[in-house]
């Protein structure tokens, strides 16, 4: 079937899109110019090579040099992630470096569980630091560093390593300050620093006290704590003192200087902080009154939101041109034999016992994919091979696996028992071909992945921008050393993708409601987002009711898992309906399969930690 001009339009209107989302998200991010981006890596004083993204405002000169504040990500994520801040920070003058730890995005692999060893200094951010200070544009005297998480950890870590006095001030967003000293003391380890924190009252890690009977407090009830008291409290013991309270600055003298202590104290979760306007607000406020904004701004006027929407307009152009790069591909004279001849036609909707096949299998793979999720996460942790050097990777690869393993099973014995007498023929349906129509599906597929992943390179070298939303979905340029980690993990999603496709197209593909068979794509797209969502909607709404995850309370998996899933609810819908698109003009299950196989690998293992 030829449909050369749509295919074509829709792929120009994709690229259009792509192009749009590059430049508003460059304009949004520069602040329309005022900011100079530098895409950097260095080899730090630790020996290390650090890649990291340098923002220098245009008030920032040797001749007027500038406050500077060192952004870290938190763990498995990367520089990027902090773009909510270092927009808003260099848009109020002040320059900005925002660091990959190390093991993180493009920088350096280091050996395990030396990320903190003080050679390694912080995980590179206090190797940031003095990489700042030594720029003739910035103030030295006025060196902030915040990160969310981890990047709070090396935040704490590199005061505690800063025996120069390079560091003015601190905000840790989510995670702890230290509260005691070796022997079990209160201690105010920062001295006379301005130090801060961003104490989520749903944080899914941080904020706890362990009681006398074992038990943890809640991190809701963080602030009425001895260690936020004692925090605000400069290091004193707490007791017989006034209770002090969440967003009010303390100050007291301290060896000559005055120090600031704060603890914000924001109703949100963990990951939510680093998409925040309101834990923004309270970071430009703190950095303000700790190093001097050299522009004052208030502290609601924010612009990154505006760089968020760009970078989703760009996330849908991205998934377009997959689709419609694919359908264009079979519209040439090498490809032309995988297109269909005719519009695919979806099968008849399940009758009688069709019906029970139809929803059955959809309620057991949704069922085994709840049960395996915190099931295999143990194992996972224990039983990882050296091969797979990316430990998240491993656990969401093997699940993915497992379940693309099940839904093939499921596949097979609903075919054998039901849909092979009911007349579901292979062939007719795509699920067997040739083997030289497999190799064309095979290069198509391939030649599509790399296209599209061209665009978010080529958006990068132009205009230092790509295609990321908070955690839902990460696609962003990358260096060729992730390529030897991207193959080692392919066949875990390859596996799942494929079956998908197969499912949503082969089997369950039907003129169900009579619109073209687009409510069983529906449907599809529902049940393979309903078992991650079910799964965050127990860990949550345990946490909101007890304070406290499912898994903490169950033992059964950890508390960062739920995370985990955020982006799974997210592309595997995209992928149900990019499959079903494509299959549509190709009656090829496997080209989206493997186009979205490779996509969600690449994704997975270009934005997390690699174990060295």
């Amino acid at each position: 079937m030829k449909n050369k001009k749509g295919a074509k339009f829709w792929l120009a209107i994709a690229l259009i899109i792509c192009l749009i989302s590059s430049i508003g998200a460059s304009v949004a991010q520069t602040d329309g110019g005022f900011i100079k981006y530098h895409d950097v890596t260095f080899v730090t004083q630790s020996g290390h090579e650090l890649d990291a993204l340098l923002l220098v405002p245009e008030t920032a000169t040797a001749e007027n040099p500038a406050p500077a504040i060192v952004c870290s990500h938190g763990w498995y994520n990367n520089r990027e992630m902090q773009d909510l801040n270092y927009v808003e920070y260099a848009r109020r003058g002040f320059v900005v470096i925002s660091i990959s730890m190390y093991g993180h995005g493009d920088s350096e692999v280091i050996a395990n569980n030396t990320w903190w060893d003080d050679e390694n200094n912080a995980n590179g951010l206090y190797d940031a630091v003095k990489y700042l200070a030594e720029l003739p544009f910035v103030d030295a005297s006025r060196i902030g560093v915040t990160g969310h998480s981890n990047g709070a950890r090396a935040s704490r870590e590199a005061m505690l390593q800063d025996y120069d006095g390079l560091i003015a001030a601190a905000l840790l967003v989510s995670n702890d300050s230290v509260y005691y000293d070796a022997d079990g003391n209160y201690a105010n380890p920062f001295g006379s620093r301005d130090v801060g924190i961003v104490a989520c009252q749903y944080d899914e890690f941080f904020h706890r006290v362990t009681k006398e009977d074992g038990s943890k407090t809640p991190p809701r009830e963080y602030i009425n704590q001895v260690t936020a008291q004692s925090f605000l409290n400069f290091g004193e013991d707490p007791a017989g003192q006034e209770a002090r309270e969440s967003y009010t600055y303390y100050s007291k003298d301290i060896d000559g200087e005055s120090a600031l202590r704060i603890i914000f104290n924001p109703a949100i979760t963990h990951p939510w902080a680093h998409f925040s306007a309101h834990v923004v607000a309270m970071s430009m406020d703190f950095f303000d009154k700790a190093l001097d904004a050299p522009i004052k701004l208030n502290i609601n006027n924010q612009i990154w939101q505006w760089k968020a929407f760009f970078n989703a307009l760009g996330l849908l152009g991205f998934f377009m041109f997959l689709i419609y790069c694919a359908i264009a591909l079979t519209e040439t004279p090498y490809f032309a034999e995988l297109a269909a001849t005719e519009e695919v036609k979806p099968l008849p909707a399940p009758k009688g016992k069709g019906q029970y096949w139809y929803w059955g299998g959809f309620a057991v793979c949704t069922l085994f994919a709840i049960i395996a999720y915190p099931g295999i996460y143990k194992w996972c942790n224990t039983h990882r091979p050296d091969f797979f050097p990316q430990a998240p990777t491993f656990y969401i690869g093997m699940w993915t696996f497992l379940c693309g393993l099940f839904t093939l099973i499921v596949l097979a014995v609903s075919y054998f028992c039901f849909s092979r007498k009911n007349g579901l023929d292979p062939v007719e349906r795509g699920i067997k071909m040739s083997g030289r129509k497999l190799w064309k599906t095979i290069v198509l597929s391939l030649t599509v992945a790399v296209s599209a992943y061209a665009l978010v390179f080529l958006s990068d070298y132009l205009f230092k921008t790509d295609f990321r939303l908070w955690c839902f979905s990460t696609i962003r340029a990358f260096q060729p050393m992730h390529f030897k980690v991207i193959w080692r993990y392919l066949i875990l999603w390859l596996t799942y993708y494929i079956a998908l496709s197969l499912a949503t197209n082969c089997f369950n593909f039907n003129d169900m409601g009579g619109r073209k068979g687009w409510l069983s794509t529906i449907i599809q797209m529902f049940f393979v987002f309903i078992g991650p969502e079910i799964m965050i909607g127990v860990q949550y709404i345990t946490f909101f009711n007890k304070g406290f995850m499912w898994t903490e309370l169950t033992g059964k998996g950890g508390s960062i898992i739920g995370i985990w899933l955020y982006p799974i609810v997210f592309i595997l819908p995209v992928a149900a309906f990019i499959c079903n698109k494509i299959y549509r003009k190709t009656k090829n299950p496997y080209i989206g399969g493997i186009i979205m196989g490779v996509i969600a690998c690449v994704i997975s293992v270009t934005n997390t930690l690699t174990l060295g």
